[in-house]
């Protein structure tokens, strides 16, 4: 009886903690601050917002996405500009994005979405006018720079000085484009570009990426509001980095650039950042479901909790104030679990009020 009655109790303590593990996120308490922008029932990417308040969205490559890019309106996502640039689920083209992720808006009113060309073969980064809602310009970086496996999916616009700066976590490097001719250079092979051997977990759980625990390198890349530092790290990482933006722009030579990569504080382990015009950068904290900000003293301190915050991906600011994100589940996706979609729609593009 006794031998029963202490294998009902192992029972009992397994479930609870079973329970726990699995609910740990629920005991953070909703932040009333946090609001709804958008609601889909497919999985978003990332998000960008523009000086007049319009909203945008890429549907995530690693869902089960018909259309690519999107446009906030009137709470739900909708088609941008329109079809004629949306795969449907169709074989991938020159003419239709394939799988883009990250997206910005530059401070000349343009749009730019970058397409890793996971099914096309191709890196592209596209450009649309805001005004005519209209493709400005595509560029595809030649294969020597984003060969075929590459996973560029973050990046940082200098509209000030025609430069795009671009990150590539599978094999670690930042690459820089030249707007104005399309020539393009990598700089790779530094330890700052690279994972370090530091576990993800989520509710109690290790995250695997890839059928092994996740070791993600380069991820979040931007650029200080003078655009003259470029801030960088891992996303399975605990250091920011921050590079003199000149030394890609001239062309100075790997051994330069790497002498001039320094610590620019501590983060957590993060899919987005964005930095504002303070010099506040603003991460997503995957493990904690939260938002946290990095001041110009050097300490982190949190933003917001909220158990909603199942992988908020990506962080955009305006210039009233407002911090946007997506929250998009990607760690139950099964490039992730290495099984079925554990993914729960619906799914949303939040934002609330810095403080």
């Amino acid at each position: 009886m006794k031998s029963l009655s202490r294998a009902l109790l192992a029972a009992a303590v397994s479930l609870c903690v079973a329970g726990t593990v699995a609910h740990a996120a629920e005991v953070l308490k909703q932040d009333k601050r946090l609001q709804v922008v958008a609601v889909s029932e497919v999985r978003p990417g990332n998000v960008a917002v523009a000086a007049d308040g319009r909203v945008f969205a890429t549907f995530h490559p690693l869902g089960d996405a018909r259309l690519q890019l999107a446009e906030a309106v009137d709470g739900e996502l909708r088609p941008y500009p329109d079809m004629s640039v949306q795969n449907g689920g169709a074989a991938a083209t020159d003419a239709t994005l394939d799988t883009p992720l990250g997206i910005s808006v530059d401070r000349k009113g343009r749009l730019w979405v970058i397409d890793m060309g996971l099914k096309l073969g191709k890196t592209r980064l596209w450009s649309f006018d805001l005004k005519t809602n209209k493709l400005a310009r595509k560029y595809e970086l030649p294969a020597d720079i984003a060969p075929k496996g590459s996973f560029v999916q973050d990046f940082a616009i200098d509209e000030t000085h025609g430069w795009a700066y671009l990150a590539d976590i599978a094999n670690p490097g930042i690459i820089a484009l030249n707007l104005d001719s399309g020539a393009a250079r990598r700089f790779g092979g530094h330890a700052a570009l690279q994972a370090e051997d530091v576990e993800m977990k989520i509710d109690g759980r290790v995250v695997n990426f890839g059928g092994k625990p996740a070791r993600v390198g380069i991820n979040p890349i931007t650029l200080s509001a003078d655009r003259e530092t470029l801030y960088f790290g891992a996303m399975n990482g605990t250091t920011w980095y921050r590079l003199p933006a000149r030394l890609l722009r001239e062309g100075a030579d790997d051994a330069a650039i790497a002498a001039a990569i320094a610590p620019a504080g501590p983060k957590p382990i993060s899919d987005g950042v964005a930095t504002g015009a303070d010099g506040t950068h603003w991460f997503t904290d995957l493990q904690r479901h939260a938002i946290v900000r990095l001041g110009r003293d050097g300490k982190l301190r949190d933003a917001l909790r909220d158990p909603r915050l199942q992988w908020p991906d990506n962080l955009a600011l305006d210039g009233d104030g407002w911090v946007y994100l997506s929250v998009n589940q990607l760690d139950r996706t099964p490039a992730f679990t290495g099984g079925a979609d554990g993914g729960k729609p619906p799914y949303y593009l939040y934002r609330f009020r810095a403080r």
